[in-house]
This record gives C-alpha cells, sequence and structure tokens, in this order.
C-alpha cells in the first residue's frame, strides 16, 4: 500500500476539487473558507445507505481531516490514536501522517494499549455486550434477533456508523473499535464508551487506506505511551 504523501494529496482523501492540498503551515489559514472541506465532508450518496453531509458549523475546524507533519517511531501504515489530543493518525512517509479528529472515551472506559486490526466492516452490525445491558437494560427494546445474538443490524440509525474496524490483541478481542458515527459533532470530546469514533467521512477514507493486519496505538493519557496488554472494557 502506498502511503506516500502524494498518494494523499492527489488521491480522494486530501484531494477535493483541486490537484491537492498544501500541507505546510499555512494550510490551517488557506482552509479558513472551508470550500474544500465543503466538498471532502459532502453528502456520499453511492455507499450501502446514502450518508449526509456534515454541518461544519457544529464541529471545530481542528479535528477536520489533514496531512500534517507527525514525528513517530512508528513505521508506515500504523493508526496512532492519542486520546489526550483525540487525534487519530495514520502514519505515512517522510515524518506525515493523516490527521484526524475523534471522540474517545469518557472517565472511567479510557483504554490504552497496542493491537491489531483483525477485521473491517462496512456498515457493521452492533452487538452489545451483556455489560453494557445491565447498565442501560432499556438498549434491549432497541435490538433484534440477529445471527450472533440480540443486536441492532447496519445502518443510519446504528450507532457503529459506515464502517468499523475491530481491535485485537493476539487472539483475544478487546472489544474496542474503531467506528463511524452520525453525530459528528461530539468528536473532539469525551464520549464513547472506550470506543474511538470518526466522522463517516473520515472513517471510511481510514477504511479505504487500513488493511487487516495494521498495528494499532493508542497511547495513555498520562504519559503519552501506550499500556500494553490492558484488559478492555466495552465499547459504546
Amino acid at each position: 500500500m502506498d502511503l506516500s504523501r502524494r498518494t494523499f494529496l492527489l488521491g480522494a482523501s486530501a484531494a477535493v476539487g483541486s490537484v491537492g492540498l498544501p500541507i505546510h503551515r499555512s494550510f490551517a489559514q488557506s482552509m479558513r473558507g472551508m470550500s474544500p472541506y465543503q466538498g471532502m465532508y459532502g453528502p456520499v450518496d453511492d455507499d450501502i445507505f446514502p450518508i449526509p453531509g456534515i454541518d461544519l458549523s457544529k464541529i471545530n475546524a481542528a479535528y477536520l481531516r489533514k496531512v500534517v507533519q507527525y514525528d513517530t517511531a512508528e513505521p508506515p501504515g500504523t493508526i496512532v490514536v492519542d486520546p489526550r489530543s483525540r487525534y487519530l493518525y495514520l502514519v505515512m512517509r517522510d515524518g506525515m501522517a493523516v490527521r484526524y479528529g475523534v471522540g474517545v472515551g469518557k472517565a472511567g472506559f479510557s483504554w490504552a494499549g497496542t493491537a491489531t486490526i483483525r477485521d473491517k466492516q462496512e456498515w457493521p452490525d452492533w452487538y452489545p455486550p451483556k455489560e453494557m445491558f445491565g447498565r442501560r437494560p432499556e438498549l434491549m427494546e432497541q435490538m433484534g434477533e440477529l445471527p450472533g445474538g440480540p443486536g441492532m443490524p447496519g445502518g443510519p440509525g446504528n450507532p457503529l456508523g459506515a464502517r468499523a474496524l475491530y481491535l485485537w490483541q493476539g487472539n483475544k478481542d478487546t472489544l474496542y473499535r474503531i467506528h463511524g458515527t452520525f453525530e459528528p459533532w461530539t468528536i473532539g470530546t469525551n464520549v464513547s464508551s472506550g470506543c474511538i469514533r470518526m466522522i463517516n467521512q473520515d472513517v471510511i477514507d481510514l477504511y479505504n487506506h487500513t488493511p487487516t493486519g495494521t498495528k494499532v496505538v493508542v497511547l495513555s493519557s498520562p504519559s503519552g505511551r501506550p499500556r500494553r496488554n490492558q484488559t478492555a472494557a466495552v465499547p459504546d
């Protein structure tokens, strides 16, 4: 997979109605008009389900997708999540990364560690774990009987959004996901039950550039270093 800067500048993930977007320091100033982002976050009508465009006035512009300088020892293709800053980085070559804004776990549901993307799903079904039903028994009323048990089929009403990446440690499902959301105004906040949520247009972009087997590093908030092999809580 080509994770060079040129790929992202000329590809659909970074080029919207032009040859490419600048990545130097004047990038933020040049984007104040928001017109490129209006294309990047416009409606998606050719997916399994239509995805509405994003009202950019409801999102802090700091959390919109962009290519940035990012110094890390992780190799290209690695995903690094920084819950403290509420950013997810897809590491590229030459000290660059695609930076996405995310929503992260609220108090009591944070998690850090190193995992691998074992599975990817478009419009995933949602199977809340029994711990979540214990906290929120009213959820059972929204569930149907799916092949994997009580759950919610994929679609516009599903909290996992348009895509989900499933994080495993060895042969154990951490129960954490990187997934889309139909509540884009929550990006940049501590809102989930531990999962990493993204704007649907962003999670589709990440999904398209991320194969199974990808390494994911979730940094711990206090020190910025991952705590490895920590037992996961339950997803949102």
